[in-house]
């Protein structure tokens, strides 16, 4: 997998583990924001099933938009993890990593993890969202809802 940035990591900032401290951008690219995403399905629904399944879903629904407009896992330079229970998730970090590392393989942007007393649904867990940076130009025309590569 090749990427289109350039990893950040500053020696006093000490070396991250599962995350990155800057993730620096070719220039040319096209940028994607993805509102945050839950484990809602097609229905609008988050079905009430564990935190693991959630973060799971919720990262699905972040790499469905993606690879709609174009990109792939490599393309996410920031991505924030919305949780409603910190426990929760210090508790599934294994299980966690796994389900993390099969979508998105090694690739490590910057990210924030934030404790939240709520989220909108009050069935969801767990709500991420995420910046992209397209290596390719995107023609923004709108063609049914889909971005189109120039």
């Amino acid at each position: 997998m090749s990427s289109s940035y350039r990893v950040i990591n500053p020696e006093e900032l000490g070396a991250p583990s599962g995350w990155n401290n800057g993730m620096l951008a070719a220039p040319g690219g096209s940028v994607l924001f993805i509102a945050g995403q839950t484990a809602r399905g097609a229905s609008g629904r988050v079905e009430p099933v564990g935190f693991v399944e959630q973060f799971g879903r919720a990262l699905d629904n972040i790499l469905v938009v993606l690879r709609d407009a174009g990109g792939t896992p490599v393309d996410v330079g920031r991505m924030t993890i919305y949780v409603t229970d910190l426990d929760a998730y210090l508790d599934s970090l294994r299980e966690l990593g796994g389900v993390y590392r099969e979508r998105m393989g090694r690739h490590y942007p910057a990210m924030a993890l934030v404790e939240v007393s709520r989220l909108v649904d009050p069935a969801a867990l767990v709500e991420i969202e995420a910046t992209a940076v397209l290596p390719m130009p995107v023609d923004l025309t709108d063609r049914g809802g889909h971005a189109q590569l120039v």
